[in-house]
């Protein structure tokens, strides 16, 4: 039995007629879709399944496949022009912010513009993905037929399956308990005493939200976060310090120095003092949080000890009625289709070359899988770009070992800088990464030149 690779020099020339793979692509959520895009503009044939009856993922208010994450009042944290795809801009008429539902018509006049949408069958659920003995991919769908490929490209995200605080708190509740994944408005909120636990986007969105018709909110937290706003002198936060050549530490403190003049330290607002410095987790980012605890309109609270039936003790000591707890304690990175003896994530804990690529799997690669300081919409774009380079012959791979040495190199990195939770697992910096990325595309030029590109031969 043959194991899959990428054909050398020798097999080009014994070849029949070299022919581009054929690929898979699993999802049609912002990563989907810009993955098809790469493939269509290259000439790679492919077929795209997702499961739900529309594209964008998780930015379909109400999903009609239950995945998506996206609540009512939810806007983007990331402007306008530093969240759409490089060759389709966002119209001028979008806010700086935009709201879910401005996302979701832009991801479906995206597909519209370039063809996709043909490319895509909806409703079409991938149930298993097994690599077989010759290297090829047999992809079950959700009607029990099968297909086979010569590359599988993962794109079904990693905001859909909720993760739960682990343990769990100890005691019983008697009231409303949920996870932010199925919160879509206040409304069903009004006149409660409602405990929203976490410090990150979601955490501050919810409280806010429910700040405004909920006889009471705290909000409870393990650790503290620093809160920062969109706008930093009277521009969208994340278009300030851009340039990925200055040094993190720099970045770092001018960061800081900023920060503490902007909104002071978190201590003030009664927020536990952050563990870490500022860039070292993913931060928290909202314009009203400190507002509307500075008004007393958001109590803060240190973590839940035990829940009481309709009572919570914090564990300062404190004792308070509640109605409802809203979880945003994060997700967890699941891939269905696969058998986990094959590959799974343990703890979030995920081991790529740059966040795409399985070593000793070279038909196989994830668009999306990263947790970007900023949107991911551009970075699926540029790996989208990537894999699509490696499948027709201008981009090469480096070997196994050097892959392997990245990622740990990596790997150790991030945890000296990150703070170590599930959270950070697959944490990126948005400039640095494609900066990088654009390094690592030009040295895989170069062993490119020369050699035939990723093909199986004709017939076999």
């Amino acid at each position: 039995m043959r194991t899959f690779e990428p054909p050398t020099e020798r097999d080009a020339a014994t070849a029949r007629g070299p022919r581009l793979p054929r690929a898979c692509i699993i999802g049609a959520g912002s990563s989907g879709i810009a993955a098809a895009k790469a493939l269509q503009d290259r000439g790679v044939p492919f077929d795209c399944f997702e499961r739900s009856d529309r594209v964008g993922g998780n930015w379909v208010f109400r999903n009609k496949n239950g995945t998506a994450a996206a609540y009512r009042n939810l806007h983007i944290n990331s402007s306008r022009e530093r969240t759409q795809f490089a060759d389709f801009p966002m119209p001028a008429s979008y806010p700086d912010f935009p709201h879910h539902t401005q996302i979701a018509a832009y991801f479906d006049a995206y597909v519209d513009h370039f063809g996709l949408r043909e490319r895509i069958s909806f409703e079409t659920p991938v149930e298993h993905a097994e690599r077989t003995a010759d290297g090829t991919w047999n992809v079950t769908l959700g009607d029990g037929s099968r297909r086979a490929y010569d590359m599988l490209l993962v794109a079904n995200g990693h905001h859909w399956d909720p993760r739960w605080p682990e343990p769990r708190f100890p005691g019983r509740f008697d009231g409303l308990e949920m996870h932010a994944h199925a919160y879509a408005d206040a409304k069903r909120f009004h006149d409660a005493r409602v405990v929203v636990v976490g410090m990150g986007n979601s955490a501050m969105d919810i409280a806010v939200e429910t700040s405004y018709s909920a006889a009471r909110v705290y909000l409870a937290a393990r650790r503290g976060a620093h809160v920062i706003p969109k706008y930093l002198f009277g521009r969208p936060l994340d278009q300030i310090a851009t340039d990925p050549r200055i040094p993190f530490r720099v970045k770092q403190v001018m960061s800081e120095v900023t920060l503490r003049f902007a909104v002071g330290k978190m201590e003030r607002y009664g927020l536990p003092k952050p563990d870490h410095r500022l860039l070292e987790a993913h931060p928290t980012i909202s314009n009203e949080a400190l507002s509307r605890i500075a008004h007393g309109a958001i109590v803060p609270k240190p973590n839940i000890a035990e829940l009481l039936g309709d009572r919570v003790r914090f564990s300062d000591g404190s004792v308070e009625a509640v109605d409802a707890i809203i979880y945003c304690t994060g997700y967890r990175i699941t891939f269905p289709f696969f058998d986990r003896s094959f590959f799974s994530a343990r703890d979030n804990d995920v081991r790529l070359f740059r966040n795409v690529w399985l070593p000793r799997v070279p038909n196989l690669a994830f668009v999306g899988l990263a947790q970007p300081l900023g949107a991911i919409m551009p970075i699926a774009e540029a790996q989208s770009r990537w894999i699509g380079d490696y499948l027709t012959g201008r981009y090469a791979l480096p070997p196994v070992a050097a892959m392997e040495a990245d990622i740990a190199r990596r790997t150790e990195l991030m945890k000296r800088r990150y703070v170590a939770s599930a959270r950070h697992t697959i944490q990126i910096d948005f400039d640095g990464y494609l900066y990088e990325l654009r390094k690592e595309l030009r040295a895989g030029a170069r062993r490119a030149t020369g050699a035939p590109p990723f093909a199986t031969r004709a017939g076999a």
